[in-house]
């Protein structure tokens, strides 16, 4: 998992931080890139939009590429994996949740900026990485002890082996490419395909 200093966005001392104004730069800068697009986006825009000057946006964030992850990051935030009473069921919630995420147009286009634009700058790679990826592996984490609790997993230190790590990418690739990529409806029959296949392989690995 992530360390807290990826959980927030960068602090270099100075007054104390205000979580209201944290979150109005942090919606201002995907409203900005909904409209204006990455290559156009600025701090100076964001820091018009939010209400606040451009020396309150460096103080916090050392760019536009640290900004602009912190404004996914939240987002992907929201994402919760609620007791459905089955490990079919969690999975299929979360799956949903994730599309119905997607679709939002805030998400889908900064998302989909950060991550083309990290194939020419590897340190944006990192900070998506520990920002976004790592800390949504949690839903991973805890989906597989509530299933071994439950009896529908076995016991096992899944993540030293990698399953964990496995896991996500499945779920995360298979959505991001159906809902952004292939543009296809995430619809529900789509869901349970998706899990019984995943559930298929689980139950492979765990065998093998």
């Amino acid at each position: 998992m992530c360390s807290s200093s990826s959980r927030s966005p960068r602090r270099t001392g100075g007054r104390p931080r205000s979580v209201e104004a944290d979150a109005a730069i942090l919606e201002a800068t995907r409203a900005a890139l909904v409209e204006l697009g990455w290559s156009k986006l600025t701090m100076g825009d964001v820091a018009g939009r939010a209400g606040v000057a451009k020396t309150t946006l460096y103080r916090r964030w050392a760019g536009k590429n640290e900004l602009v992850v912190d404004a996914v990051a939240v987002l992907f935030d929201e994402l919760e994996l609620p007791d459905r009473g089955s490990l079919t069921a969690d999975i299929e919630g979360v799956v949903v949740q994730f599309a119905a995420l997607l679709e939002r147009p805030e998400t889908k286009t900064a998302l989909m900026a950060v991550v083309a634009e990290s194939t020419r700058d590897e340190p944006l790679r990192e900070r998506i990485r520990t920002s976004i990826v790592e800390r949504q592996k949690r839903l991973v984490l805890a989906g597989r002890r509530r299933a071994q609790a439950r009896g529908e997993l076995p016991e096992g230190p899944a993540s030293a082996t990698g399953t964990d790590d496995l896991i996500f990418d499945v779920i995360a690739g298979a959505v991001v490419h159906r809902a952004l990529v292939s543009a296809e409806p995430v619809d529900a029959e789509w869901v349970r395909r998706f899990t019984a296949l995943l559930l298929g392989g689980l139950s492979a690995a765990a065998q093998a």
